[in-house]
């Protein structure tokens, strides 16, 4: 026979020992193939399939690695300002369901920032700025944690999350803005940013500001609002220096589209307490 004329075979048609495959029960087709008594041909989802979309959304949602481990079992709810975190944020995941098969995202933003902003510390006289940084302290309180754990169990659910580092995304976006590919790569991510099911935005506003900054946060954030999907973020600015440091438009509709899942929090530095 013509070499040419020989019929494809099919991936589970392969030679292959049971040690090559991930999943030998469907030989990572994830699929599985079943002949009728009329010798119709037929599939069904294999039981790994949906183990295996697991681990591609969780691969996909650039969860940082110092976080990997972190799940609402383990988050640590020691002080009364924990306890009102973890319940918020089981309250909003809530919002999040399924039904008939049809994903149902939640249409609010859930946000943590501080109650006396990074920004505004600074520009205390150095002696004020330690006794005040003492008192209305924002770091290491648990928020990314807590989520970072949200986001995983989103993740298991079945929705489609990205996770942002602040600093690190700015600056990727203004490299790709400068990049000569006729916008390629500033569109690729900015897509993703736009249209994830949920984007989680650790430490907004922690990148310096910069006007091409302000015109991508806005960009970002006003998509989001537009389409009514959501975004878990949380800062080390208050109210008022998260507006400064991403632009008044942009944080009009961060900040109002929270509705009541928006906290001010502050609190002992967890981190510090654990070194």
């Amino acid at each position: 026979m013509n070499k040419s004329s020989e019929k494809p075979k099919r991936p589970d048609e392969l030679g292959g020992g049971k040690g090559d495959y991930e999943c030998p029960q469907c030989k990572d087709t994830e699929f599985l193939f079943y002949r009728d008594e009329r010798g119709y041909e037929f599939a069904r989802p294999c039981e790994c399939r949906e183990r295996k979309a697991w681990k591609r959304r969780f691969k996909q949602a650039l969860i940082p690695d110092e976080f990997v481990h972190a799940n609402f079992e383990n988050f640590k709810r020691v002080t009364k300002y924990q306890q009102s975190m973890y319940d918020v944020t089981l309250e909003y995941m809530n919002e999040f369901k399924k039904e008939n098969g049809e994903k149902v995202i939640a249409r609010h933003n859930l946000g943590f920032i501080a109650v006396v902003g990074e920004q505004r510390l600074r520009e205390l006289p150095a002696g004020k700025r330690a006794e005040m940084k003492q008192m209305h302290n924002n770091f290491g309180v648990g928020k990314t944690h807590l989520q970072i754990a949200l986001a995983k169990r989103l993740i298991k659910d079945g929705f489609n999350v990205l996770v942002v580092s602040d600093v690190a995304f700015m600056d990727e976006l203004i490299q790709a803005k400068m990049m000569n590919d006729e916008g390629e790569t500033l569109n690729q991510l900015l897509y993703g940013a736009i249209n994830a099911d949920v984007l989680v935005w650790d430490d907004i506003g922690k990148a310096k500001w910069s006007e091409a900054k302000e015109a991508l946060y806005y960009q970002i954030i006003n998509e989001r609002y537009r389409k009514q999907k959501p975004i878990v973020f949380n800062s080390n600015e208050d109210r008022g220096t998260l507006s400064e440091k991403i632009g008044y438009a942009a944080a009009s509709r961060l900040l109002g589209q929270c509705g009541s899942y928006l906290l001010e929090v502050e609190g002992e530095d967890f981190r510090l307490k654990g070194a």
